[in-house]
């Protein structure tokens, strides 16, 4: 996995050079500095924006007793936007305008839910953030059926529960 890391954070500054490079000969290099400095300060702007507005949505579940888990997976994307934007570079600003801009940053906060977050609570939890709650016994990770748990024998411990309606 620390490869896979290092290899991206290698590979984006290269490819935001290269990129660079074929924009200021589209455009020229006064033009090309200029749109860099151009898109840090719009997306300062814009991170700021909404950053006031996901504190606002922040104090507004907290308020109500909700947790507020989308608006801190918000925060968490517009501080690498900010990072991002504030990179010299036009890949890197793209990819900082779509964490600031709420259409998109939707989509990312529920592929980072469901591909990142909920398996990881799922490892944590043995199941039990989906559902996936063990209703005969305890899991026995020694005896394994096909789907990959097994029970445990309470033996005289189990006992039936009466719920009245006989």
């Amino acid at each position: 996995m620390w490869k896979r890391l290092l290899a991206v954070l290698l590979l984006v500054p290269l490819l935001d050079a290269i990129f660079l490079i074929v924009v200021a000969d589209w455009l020229s290099w006064p033009a090309t500095v200029l749109l860099v400095v151009l898109t840090a300060l719009l997306g300062t702007l814009f991170v700021r924006a909404e950053g006031r507005h996901t504190v606002r949505r922040f104090q507004g579940a907290i308020g109500e007793g909700r947790l507020p888990a989308d608006e801190l997976l918000d925060g968490g994307f517009l501080i690498a936007a900010g990072a991002l934007l504030l990179t010299p570079g036009l890949l890197t600003d793209a990819i900082g305008f779509l964490f600031v801009l709420p259409p998109s940053r939707y989509v990312f906060r529920g592929v980072l839910k469901r591909w990142v977050i909920t398996p990881y609570l799922e490892r944590r939890t043995d199941g039990f953030v989906s559902g996936d709650v063990y209703t005969f016994g305890f899991p026995d990770p020694s005896e394994s059926d096909s789907d990959g748990g097994g029970t445990v024998d309470l033996g005289s411990d189990s006992y039936d529960v009466d719920d009245g309606r006989s």
